[in-house]
């Protein structure tokens, strides 16, 4: 089976929230009160969500602070679990 791609929260932030919406990222900065080029960083992949962006999304967008950090948190374990997959596999369970 093939393994889906590792979508970063900014993917998500740009497709379901940003292009629907019209909202250019500038605006979206201005109206949130961050600086544009967090909102750029986060756009492109390189910036994780902290939990003030996510606050800060969640009171514009209308969501919840947890579905920000959650969709991080996704992410981040997914790209780890690439990352250590090896490492991971010679972890033997705990056994009493």
């Amino acid at each position: 089976m093939e393994k889906l791609k590792n979508i970063h929260p900014g993917e998500v932030l740009l497709e379901e929230f940003l292009v629907p919406l019209e909202i250019t990222p500038y605006r979206l900065a201005k109206e949130t009160f961050l600086p544009q080029t967090r909102i750029s960083e986060i756009l492109k992949g390189n910036r994780r969500i902290t939990a003030d962006t996510a606050l800060r999304f969640a009171k514009y967008f209308g969501t919840t602070g947890k579905f920000w950090l959650m969709l991080q948190d996704d992410y981040d374990l997914e790209h780890e679990q690439g990352l250590k997959e090896s490492e991971l596999k010679e972890i033997k369970p705990f056994k009493k």
